[in-house]
C-alpha cells in the first residue's frame, strides 16, 4: 500500500510534504518556462560534469543515497539547533527535531523530511547548483581513477545530494528557511542533466523535503527502493547513530472481516497507519556506556563520520570527568590518508557542546602530529557559540587537547606493548603508515616527549627491519657502552654502506640507522632516552670511551703527528670547502668522510631544507681521512705533483660528499678530476 504525501498546510509532526509526488507534474513543472515566476539554472561546469559521473558510474553504489539524505538532514536540524541558541523564535513552536521518510508506490517516489533550518531561493541556487568546496577537483579526479572507492568519495567531499540522481531521474525540493514567512518557500527542480528550475511556492512549515521520482530500474524488481523494508535496513546500516529519530509511517497487520457464521480462516495485510514509528536508535553512539556498544557498532559509526571503507585498526571510548568534563570516542584510521602531508589538508575532530553540533574538523583538539586522528568530542563545558578564533584562545580547549593526546599515546603504547600478536601486527600496521608523523611529535610536544620516544622503532645496523625500539637497544648494549649511537642517512642502504659506520662494524657495536627525512630534524629535540645520551656518530668526534683501548688511542695520536703535513696541505688544497681537515679514529675501509659539529646542519638536513625553499645558513663539514687507505698513503708519495695532489684532494672530499649524501655542486668538474687521474 503507497504511502499518501498530505498537502503542505498540515503540522509536520503529521505530514511528508507534498512535492510533486506525480512524477509527469514535475516534469511539466520544470519545462513550464512562461510563467513568471519560474527561473530556469544552468548548473556550473563541475556540477554538469560530477552529475555526469554520479548517473553513469556509481550504479554499484546505489544504496549511499539514503545515508546522503539522511546526513544532510540532520546536518540540517543540527545548523537549526545551533541558530536557535542564539534566537529561539527559529523554531516556530516546534522544537521537536526530526527526519521523516515517506514511500509512494503508486507515484515511485521516496521523500526525504526534515524540519532543520531550510534554505531561502539563494540559498537552494548556491546550495544545490554550485560545489563550494575546494576539493571538488580533486573528487572529480579521484572518481576517475578509481571507481572502488566512488561511495565513499561522494560523502567525504561534501557532495552527497547528487548521489540521489544515481536512483532518480527527477529531484523536486520544498524548503523553506527556520524564520522566514510562509509564502518565502521555494521549489527547485532538476533531471540532472544540465539545469534546474526554481520558483517561489508557500510553505507553511520550515524545513526541506526532497522527493526523489525514481527511475524504472529502481522502482520494481528486486533493486526496488519502494521496499518499506529496505529503506528500514539501510538506515540501521547507514544512519543509526543518527541522534535524531528517523521515522517512518508504521504497519500493522489486518485481518480481513469473517462473515459470521463463516468458518472460514481470515485473511491479511499489512498496512500503513497515520502513526510516525522511529527506525534508528535515535541517541549518538558516544552518549552511550561503552559497556553496551559492540565492537560492529564502533566500526560503522567510524564508517559513516569518515567515509573510509576499511574499519578503524583501533579506537578508545571515555568519559573525562574533573575540571574539564567532556567525552571522547577516537579512532585511528588502518591506512594514511593521501593528502597526510599536504599543507591544506583539513583535519580535526568533530565538537559538539551538549549534544549540539558545532563544527567538522576542529583542528584545535589535536595537535599536528596526531592529524590522522578521527572522531568525536563531547563538551559539556564550551559555550554553544564558540568559534575556531575562541577554540584558539580557550584554556578548557587546550586541556581536551591535551586530553586527546595522552589518550591515543596511551592507547598506542598499549598496542606496542602488548604479548598479544594481534595487537603487535596492528601497531606495526600503525607505524608503517604513521611513524613518521609521531616523529614530529618529539619536537611539537614536549609534555608527551617521553611518551612518544618510546613508540619510535628503527632498523639498526645488526637488523633491517623497522622494529627496534630505543628500550630494546639499550638493553643490548655493550658493557662499558655510555652512549645510544645513530646514523641519519636518506635510505638503508646508504646508511648501511656509509663510512661512519666502519669503526663500529669493527667492534660490533649496534648502531641505530635512522631513514627518514623527519629523524634528522627530530634528533635535534631528543638529546637522551631514560638518562642515557643520543648520539650522532657523523657529528663531532667519536669518543667510544671504555669501548676504546689505550693501544688504540696511543696508534691515533702518532697518526695525528705523521699525517700533519698531508693534512695542512689537505687544508689548502680543498680552501673554503673544508672547514677543517683531520686524522680520523672512525674509518677502516673508507679513504675518507664527513663530520659537521655538534648542533652543526649535516648535508642530508641542508638539502632538505634547500628544496623547501628556504635559506640555509652556511655550513661546512670537516674532513675526516683514513691514514692507512692507498688513496691517503698516495697523498704523502713525494711523487705526486702539485696539481695531481689538488685533483686528488678534490676527488676524495666529493667521494666523501657523495657517500654522506650530499649533492656535488659541479659534477661535470668532478668526472674530468676522476678522468684525469684513472689516465695517469
Amino acid at each position: 500500500m503507497s504511502e499518501q504525501n498530505p498537502t503542505d498546510n498540515k503540522n509536520v509532526d503529521d505530514i511528508v510534504y507534498d512535492i510533486n509526488v506525480n512524477k509527469d507534474t514535475a516534469n511539466d513543472s520544470a519545462a513550464n518556462e512562461s510563467s513568471p515566476e519560474l527561473k530556469k539554472h544552468t548548473f556550473e561546469a563541475e556540477v554538469a560534469q560530477l552529475l555526469h559521473l554520479v548517473t553513469h558510474s556509481l550504479y554499484s553504489n546505489s544504496d549511499i543515497f539514503v545515508r546522503e539524505l539522511v546526513s544532510n538532514a540532520s546536518d540540517a536540524c543540527d545548523k537549526l539547533r545551533f541558530e536557535a541558541t542564539n534566537d529561539d523564535s527559529l523554531y516556530e513552536d516546534d522544537g521537536e527535531l526530526k527526519i521523516r521518510i515517506a514511500v509512494d508506490e503508486d507515484a515511485k517516489t521516496i521523500t526525504f523530511t526534515d524540519n532543520g533550518i531550510g534554505m531561502n531561493e539563494a540559498d537552494a541556487i548556491e546550495n544545490l547548483g554550485t560545489i563550494a568546496k575546494s576539493g571538488t577537483k580533486a573528487f572529480l579526479d579521484k572518481l576517475s581513477e578509481s571507481q572502488k572507492q566512488d561511495g565513499q568519495l561522494i560523502g567525504q567531499f561534501g557532495v552527497g545530494f547528487y548521489s540521489g540522481f544515481i536512483v532518480a531521474d527527477t529531484i523536486s525540493v520544498e524548503t523553506r528557511k527556520a524564520g522566514e514567512p510562509a509564502d518565502k518557500g521555494v521549489r527547485w527542480v532538476s533531471d540532472g542533466t544540465g539545469s534546474f528550475t526554481v520558483e517561489p511556492i508557500t510553505k507553511a512549515t520550515r524545513g526541506t523535503a526532497i522527493t526523489l521520482h525514481l527511475k524504472e530500474q529502481y522502482s520494481e524488481g528486486e533493486d526496488s527502493y519502494l521496499d518499506r523494508g529496505k529503506i528500514k535496513q539501510l538506515v540501521n546500516k547507514y544512519s543509526d547513530h543518527i541522534s535524531l529519530p528517523i521515522q517512518m509511517r508504521k504497519e500493522v497487520w489486518q485481518e480481513d472481516e469473517v462473515e459470521e457464521g463463516s468458518d472460514t480462516p481470515a485473511n491479511g495485510q499489512m498496512v500503513l497507519t497515520d502513526e510516525w514509528e522511529t527506525i534508528n536508535k535515535a541517541s549518538a553512539l558516544w552518549t552511550r556506556s561503552a559497556s553496551e556498544i559492540e565492537d560492529e557498532e564502533y566500526i560503522d559509526f567510524y564508517k559513516n563520520i569518515t567515509y573510509d571503507m576499511d574499519a578503524p585498526l583501533a579506537w578508545t571510548h571515555n568519559r573525562v570527568e574533573g575540571r574539564v568534563q567532556y567525552t571522547q570516542l577516537l579512532y585511528i584510521p588502518k591506512k594514511a590518508p593521501v593528502d597526510l602531508y599536504t599543507r591544506e589538508q583539513q583535519h580535526g575532530l568533530k565538537l559538539y557542546v551538549k549534544r549540539v553540533f558545532i563544527m567538522d574538523e576542529a583542528e584545535q583538539l589535536l595537535p599536528m602530529y596526531l592529524r590522522f586522528v578521527k572522531g568525536v568530542i563531547d563538551s559539556a563545558d564550551l559555550p554553544l557559540n564558540v568559534s575556531r578564533e575562541l577554540l584558539q584562545e580557550s584554556r578548557d580547549v587546550k586541556s581536551i587537547r591535551d586530553g586527546n593526546a595522552r589518550r591515543i599515546l596511551t592507547l598506542l603504547a598499549s598496542l606496542a606493548n602488548s604479548e598479544d600478536s594481534d595487537k603487535q601486527e596492528k601497531f606495526a600496521q600503525f607505524y608503517a603508515e604513521f611513524g613518521d608523523v609521531i616523529k614530529e611529535g618529539v619536537g611539537e610536544d614536549m609534555g608527551n616527549q617521553e611518551r612518544i620516544a618510546k613508540l619510535l622503532r628503527y632498523a639498526t645496523s645488526t637488523q633491517d627491519s623497522v622494529t627496534t625500539s630505543f628500550e630494546d637497544y639499550k638493553a643490548r648494549m655493550k658493557d662499558g657502552q655510555k652512549a645510544i649511537y645513530y646514523l641519519t642517512a636518506d635510505n638503508l642502504a646508504a646508511a648501511k654502506n656509509s663510512p661512519q659506520l666502519e669503526l663500529f662494524k669493527k667492534k660490533g657495536i649496534e648502531v641505530i640507522l635512522m631513514t627518514s627525512r623527519v629523524d634528522e630534524w627530530a634528533m635535534n629535540f631528543l638529546t637522551s632516552f631514560d638518562e642515557t645520551p643520543l648520539q650522532n656518530i657523523a657529528k663531532g668526534a667519536v669518543d667510544l670511551g671504555d669501548l676504546q683501548d689505550e693501544a688504540e688511542k696511543a696508534e691515533a695520536e702518532k697518526a695525528q703527528e705523521t699525517m700533519k703535513p698531508v693534512v695542512d696541505k689537505l687544508k689548502t688544497a680543498l680552501g673554503e670547502r673544508a672547514k677543517d681537515v683531520k686524522v680520523s679514529t672512525r674509518l677502516v675501509d673508507s679513504p675518507a668522510c664527513l663530520v659537521v659539529g655538534e648542533g652543526e646542519l649535516s648535508p642530508q638536513m641542508i638539502q632538505m631544507l634547500k628544496q623547501m625553499g628556504q635559506d640555509v645558513p652556511e655550513s661546512k663539514p670537516t674532513l675526516e681521512v683514513n691514514p692507512d687507505h692507498p688513496l691517503i698513503k698516495k697523498l704523502e708519495s713525494s711523487e705526486q705533483s702539485a696539481e695531481d695532489f689538488d685533483k686528488l684532494a678534490q676527488v676524495i672530499f666529493d667521494q666523501a660528499l657523495l657517500a654522506d649524501g650530499g649533492q656535488l655542486d659541479d659534477p661535470a668538474a668532478y668526472l674530468r678530476r676522476v678522468n684525469e687521474l684513472l689516465m695517469r
